[in-house]
This record gives structure tokens, C-alpha cells and sequence, in this order.
């Protein structure tokens, strides 16, 4: 089996499929962006069964490798002489640009509308006396929104393999899979929540030089406690939604990633604003609330320790899935340090309706493309096996977005997506009478093109890195999102706050619109 696993004495063919077949195991989909995975798993379930994966698919899939090996094309002959007619997982090989627009259009929308309420959420909570007084909690709204991508997404990235391929069929195995997973994702939420404050309260001391024990404390039981009811709540939506989409014949790749993305802004933001608010009012009369709330939380580790240390899949992500999520917390709170500093100037207030929904649309849309390359990647073999579709040098800008391969084109459409995306949801927003700032034209223009800038940066990024990653034997899938997701925070976040800077200077000054 390990041999095998490697490729030690199979066949060009058997390497290939064995590929294939590696890039749906449930260890490639940890970390996010699982929506391009349907291509593999939606044969099966279109046939409402993970057992139909056998025989004629393989034997079919066998054959096209073949002819893909044999005609160093994209050709698909193997087709026309086949008189096999079962389902054949479909290749991302034959994707048309209509195709991928297609399937990511109605995700992209839906988790866009969630960043758009999440946005005028903090549009109305910025104005409240704990936003105000401890501004250090701005610096917690991108490190606490990540985690979405990163615990969330990653939890449904898992059910749904494990859906797919026949381990949640039993109540015993589903049982234990639900309890594994989400005993990791409490355990991955109270230590980056405890993480995220120590930072806000770091970020929030430097420039300022002020210390207060008490806003320190505040900033750590909100963080704590936003973290860990999150992910619960979150969670067992998830589950619901998973186990759901099992029952009635639907593959949980294709619904249950828009889901985490819509919700989970929208919920982290609200419950951030709440509990913060709440713990501010008795942090004068009941000083020891406080420490009470981060002494709770942070006591039940070891109990979800212990219960995520049971699975075999969960305990491998216990003890190996920590840089990637806490190096993305890091550089979110660094965007959140400039939003902090921006937002807290009533001249720029107008920036916090907008702030989720720039950082929201480009984190997904690079989380997609991230997935989408490291699926190509993962059909020609396992990380750090040489090959002509991994190159380690850092590509041309030419071939990211201008070459005829499907990457590229994915690129184009996802880049095309942009434009009209912000447009709708900037039209939400004023149309809900959102935020402190008159949609001039002259605003659309800048904003548009912070929007434009990052994801092009973002798209360019996510090319050198998955390649550079799966060429030094790292899976993409559980390292790459979570940088690339956080890098969008930080350059939506500073992009968003420069141009804002640049209107003011030159005369678009409407922040009383909104008041």
C-alpha cells in the first residue's frame, strides 16, 4: 500500500489514476475551498451513491488517462471509442470559461451578500461606546472573520469527503466523525481567539504606548468567547446542512462552502459586537466577569483535546494544521491594525460598510483558484513529485493570465468577476441606505480599482504559491488558503484605507451621509 501510495512500480497510467484518486482523499481537503472538488465527486452523487465509484467509472477514467498520456493533449478520444455508459467524473481538463462561471456565479453571490450584511453590521457597531473607547476590537474583526475560512470552510471541506466517500453512512461512523470534527474545530477556535487578542492588544500598545489590564482582558474573553460560539454555531449548521444534502441526493461540495462563506461573517461579526458590548457594561461594577469568561473557555481545552485526539483524521489535523492558521490570523490582525487607525478617524467612517465585502470577494475568489490548481496538480501524481505541471520558479505574469490552459483561463473568468460583483453589492448597499459615503463616480472608480488591484495581486500569488508549495512536498490545499485569504485581508484592507485617504485629499468629504 505504501508503495503504491508513492508510485513505486505502477505503471505511467496506474500513477496517474492512483493521482486521480489521491486528490479526493479526506487528508487533500482540510483547509478550504473545496467548491472545484465537485468535479470529482459529482458523478457519484448524481447517482445518490458513493458505491458507484467502481468499475465502469474507474475502468472509463483509466481509459482517458490513456489517451491524455499517449496524445500529450487535452484530448478526449478515449471517448469515442468507449462503449462503457456509466458517469465519468468530469476533468477539470475540458472546463469551457462558460462552465467555470457558471458554477462559481451563484456561490460567489451568495457569499457576497453575506459579506454585504456583515458589512452593515459593523457599519451600525462602529458608532457604540466599546468601538469607540477599546478601538483595539477593530483589530479583531479580520483575524476573527478568517477563521471562517480557515476552521469553518475547512469543516465542511471534511464532512463533505468523508460524506462523499462512504464514511458517514453508518450512525456509528457519522457519530464519530461529527464529534472528532468538531471537538478540532473548539480546540482551533479558543487558541487563535486567544491569539488574535494577545495581537490586538500588541498592535493596540505600540503605536499608542497605553496599556489597560482591563481592555486587555476584555479583548481576550470577546475573542475567546466570539471564537468558540462561532465555530459551534457555525458547526452544526454545517452538519445540518452535510447530512442534509446526503438524504436528499444533493453533493455537499456544491452547497455546503457558499453556506460557511455567507453565514459565517455575518454571525462572527454580530456575536463579536454583542459579547464585546455586553462585557464592556460590567467591566466597571463586576470587574471579575471577565477573566471569568477567558478562565471557562480556555478550561475546556483539554476535554475537546482529548475527544478530537480519537479520529484518526482530526488527530492528524490536531497536531499538524497550526502554522498555516495561526501565521493567517498574524498577518489579518495586521490589516486589522489599519483598519483600527483608519476607522477610528470620523473622517473615514464611511470605510467600515465596505471593509468585509472587499476582503470577503477576494479571499473567495482566490480561494477557488487556489483549489482549482492544486486539483489539477494533485492528478499527476502526490506533493513533491517532479513534474512539468509544477514549476518552481516564480511565473511570468504572462502565463498566469494569458496561456491557454485552463488555469489561466479560470484566471480570466474569475478576474471578470470582479467588476460586475462589486457593482451589485455596492448597489445593496446604497439601496439600503448603507454606510457614509455617496456612490459618486468618482468613488466606483477608486474603489474599483483597490478591488481590481487586489485581486489581480491575489491571482498572481496563488499561482507562484500553490506550485511553489506542491514542489516542496507540502499539500496546497492545507497550507495555501489560509495564506492567500488572509494576504486578501490585509491588501483589501490597506488598499480600501489608501484610497479613502486619496478621496479625502482630493475634495469627496460626504461622511455625514448615513448619520
Amino acid at each position: 500500500h505504501l508503495d503504491a501510495e508513492r508510485g513505486i512500480g505502477l505503471s505511467p497510467r496506474q500513477k496517474v489514476f492512483s493521482g486521480t484518486a489521491a486528490c479526493c482523499s479526506p487528508a487533500k481537503l482540510r483547509v478550504g475551498g473545496t467548491s472545484d472538488l465537485q468535479h470529482v465527486f459529482q458523478a457519484g452523487a448524481e447517482r445518490g451513491s458513493s458505491d458507484q465509484w467502481g468499475g465502469a467509472a474507474a475502468s472509463h477514467g483509466v481509459r482517458e488517462e490513456d489517451a491524455l498520456l499517449e496524445n500529450g493533449s487535452q484530448s478526449t478520444e478515449s471517448d469515442d471509442i468507449s462503449t462503457d455508459q456509466g458517469p465519468v467524473p468530469p476533468s477539470p481538463l475540458k472546463e469551457t470559461s462558460f462552465s467555470i462561471g457558471l458554477q462559481v456565479l451563484f456561490p460567489f453571490l451568495l457569499a457576497g451578500f453575506g459579506t454585504v450584511a456583515a458589512g452593515m453590521v459593523l457599519d451600525i457597531v462602529q458608532h457604540w461606546d466599546v468601538f469607540k473607547y477599546v478601538t483595539e476590537v477593530f483589530i479583531l474583526v479580520p483575524a476573527l472573520l478568517g477563521l471562517k475560512g480557515n476552521l469553518e470552510m475547512t469543516l465542511a471541506s471534511r464532512l463533505s469527503t468523508a460524506a462523499n466517500i462512504g464514511h458517514m453512512d453508518t450512525p456509528k461512523e457519522l457519530w464519530k466523525m461529527i464529534m472528532g470534527n468538531m471537538a478540532l474545530i473548539q480546540v482551533q477556535a479558543t487558541v487563535v481567539g486567544f491569539l488574535a487578542s494577545i495581537a490586538a492588544v500588541i498592535f493596540g500598545w505600540i503605536p499608542d504606548g497605553h496599556f489597560s489590564i482591563g481592555h486587555a482582558i476584555l479583548l481576550c474573553a470577546s475573542s475567546v468567547a466570539t471564537a468558540f460560539i462561532a465555530s459551534l454555531v457555525l458547526g452544526m449548521i454545517m452538519i445540518g446542512v452535510i447530512i442534509g444534502s446526503r438524504k436528499i441526493g444533493i453533493n455537499p461540495d456544491n452547497v455546503a462552502t457558499p453556506i460557511a462563506a455567507s453565514l459565517g461573517d455575518l454571525i462572527t461579526l454580530a456575536l463579536l459586537s454583542g459579547i464585546s458590548w455586553g462585557l464592556y457594561i460590567e467591566l466597571e461594577d463586576k470587574p471579575y466577569v471577565n477573566p471569568l469568561v477567558c478562565a471557562f473557555f480556555i478550561a475546556l481545552l483539554p476535554l475537546w483535546i482529548i475527544i478530537a485526539k480519537r479520529n484518526p483524521v482530526t488527530r492528524e489535523v490536531l497536531y499538524s494544521g497550526w502554522e498555516p492558521v495561526i501565521i493567517a490570523m498574524a498577518i489579518s490582525s495586521v490589516g486589522g491594525l489599519i483598519l483600527d487607525k483608519t476607522v477610528s478617524d470620523p473622517n473615514f467612517a464611511g470605510m467600515a460598510v465596505f471593509t468585509p465585502v472587499i476582503n470577503g470577494v477576494g479571499g473567495n475568489l482566490v480561494a477557488v483558484q487556489a483549489s482549482r490548481i492544486s486539483t489539477y496538480l494533485h492528478m499527476s501524481g502526490m506533493p513533491g513529485e517532479s513534474s512539468e505541471k509544477a514549476p518552481r520558479k516564480c511565473p511570468s505574469p504572462c502565463n498566469t493570465f494569458f496561456s491557454s490552459d485552463v488555469n489561466s483561463r479560470s484566471v480570466r473568468v474569475l478576474f471578470l468577476l470582479v467588476v460586475p460583483g462589486h457593482l451589485v453589492f455596492l448597489y445593496t448597499i446604497s439601496s439600503m441606505q448603507g454606510g457614509h459615503t455617496t456612490l459618486t463616480l468618482i468613488f466606483i472608480v477608486f474603489y474599483m480599482t483597490a478591488a481590481l488591484l487586489q485581486v489581480l495581486i491575489l491571482l498572481y500569488i496563488a499561482d507562484w504559491m500553490v506550485h511553489w508549495m506542491w514542489g516542496r512536498g507540502l499539500d496546497p490545499d492545507n497550507f495555501s488558503i489560509p495564506y492567500l485569504t488572509a494576504l486578501g485581508d490585509l491588501l483589501g484592507t490597506g488598499l480600501l484605507a489608501l484610497s479613502f485617504h486619496i478621496l479625502w485629499l482630493i475634495g469627496d468629504r460626504d461622511t455625514d451621509v448615513g448619520d
